[in-house]
């Protein structure tokens, strides 16, 4: 059973999905940037994509994505059209370089738009693109996914799905805008299983408004009688000063600091009792999972969807806010739909955030990763160590780390402070950002 240090989650951290973080993204970078970056591209050299659809039926009260209500069809065929421009953009400025191994679709809800478009927009990229048997995963709002969904992703050859499941507890459901009885998970699930899926994924939340352990063990039992291959289990983190839909949730329900910490160690007791591996510190997956044997041969990565086996070195981001990362730069898509119009309409790619990363970035990058990824850094390249270690100490005096050296290893009860471990080793956490929790 992890020990709870207040003091060592009392600070805000980021989820290092990138490094340096979108908190420190400026607007020095533009068209030119993304061009350069993709000129660069080496014939053979391995691309990820990732097609970004900001649109959901039914927008739910507690979600930071950039999304908004897919309720005019006029609206979606607009946003389509210019995805497709921006895929000729990218088509043409390759000339034929790179070679695309996955493609995945997220959102909002990529089953937002009609099937059609999603069949359309999947052969586009793979007939004009080389692609080298590319792996598609998508992201799935079960309310709604019905049989003809379930055949244009058979048809596509989708074998990865998300399902944005967060809680089976219907009360809880509703003071958090996301009602879908456990009928419409099953539903989905065994239309899936059907269509040729191997890999689906739920997303789980602790953390909810009125949630306690009890409902907790309620929700961990009923997904895992669905037996998904992968889950992430997510803190929800109530942030209503940036995402202002969230003001609807009544943040006097929501559980203190200690019963987050009880809900995401019930969680990993429960799911690692019932077989899965612990991925980091907050995905598991199946044995037989490729993200499970990524872990055990060392070879788990960290990109914007999370923890990965993928193991291409840039990410492409098509559709409005998607972000693109290169070794040596991070590059962020306009986010309002309206000037990501423009800009592609103009025959130009629509970056307007984003930054070049330095030599520093990069070292201290690695080391995030494999602090988050493998449990164990060496840190012999980090400048300023000594000032890292000492920022380490609380940590090392809770018994949560080791030292061999300069090579820092977390001890088997340090999951839940991964993160905060992880940021004493970021330059720009010391000069102070607004994050969500630690657990």
């Amino acid at each position: 059973m992890w020990k709870y240090h207040p003091a060592l989650l009392a600070r805000p951290v980021p989820r290092y999905t990138s490094y340096p973080t979108a908190a420190e993204f400026g607007d020095s970078v533009d068209h030119a940037d993304m061009a350069a970056a993709l000129d660069a591209i080496g014939v053979d050299e391995r691309i990820s994509l990732y097609l970004h659809i900001p649109y959901c039926h039914e927008i739910c009260w507690y979600c930071g994505c950039n999304t908004g209500a897919a309720n005019r069809t006029s609206r979606l065929a607009a946003y389509l059209e210019r995805l497709d421009e921006e895929i000729d953009l990218l088509v043409e400025r390759l000339s034929g370089r790179g070679r695309i191994g996955r493609i995945a679709f997220g959102g909002g809800s990529p089953n937002a738009i009609p099937t059609t478009a999603f069949a359309s927009l999947v052969e586009r990229v793979v007939t004009r693109l080389r692609c080298a048997d590319p792996v598609l995963s998508v992201e799935i709002d079960p309310r709604g996914f019905d049989a003809e969904w379930a055949a244009v992703l058979e048809a596509t050859g989708t074998t990865r799905v998300s399902l944005g499941v967060q809680t089976f507890d219907p009360a809880i459901q509703s003071r958090i805008g996301r009602v879908q009885p456990v009928e419409d998970i099953e539903r989905t699930v065994a239309l899936l299983r059907g269509a040729g899926v191997t890999s689906i994924n739920f997303d789980l939340m602790y953390g909810l408004p009125g949630q306690d352990e009890a409902s907790l063990a309620a929700t961990l039992e009923t997904a895992l009688a669905m037996a998904p291959d992968r889950l992430a289990v997510f803190g929800y983190a109530h942030v209503p000063h940036i995402i202002p839909r969230q003001r609807r949730i009544d943040a006097t329900a929501l559980p203190d600091a200690a019963a987050r910490f009880a809900q995401a160690a019930q969680a990993h007791g429960v799911l690692t009792g019932a077989g899965y591996r612990a991925i980091g510190f907050d995905h598991f997956a199946r044995p037989g999972d490729a993200l499970a044997q990524a872990a055990e041969a060392g070879t788990l990565r960290r990109n914007f969807q999370g923890f990965t086996e993928d193991q291409a070195e840039i990410l492409i981001g098509l559709g409005a806010s998607s972000i693109s990362a290169f070794p040596d730069r991070l590059l962020q898509n306009e986010k309002n739909t309206g000037r990501y119009h423009l800009a592609i309409g103009a025959g130009r790619f629509a970056t307007s955030r984003g930054l070049l990363r330095t030599a520093e970035d990069r070292v201290r990058g690695r080391a995030i990763t494999a602090t988050l990824t493998a449990g164990s850094a060496d840190l012999s390249d980090i400048p300023g160590f000594e000032e890292v270690r000492e920022r380490l100490a609380p940590f090392e005096a809770a018994g949560l780390i080791g030292w061999a050296g300069r090579r820092v290893t977390l001890g088997g009860d340090a999951l839940p402070y991964a993160r905060g471990i992880a940021s004493a080793l970021d330059c720009y956490r010391q000069q102070g950002h607004r994050f969500s929790s630690a657990v």
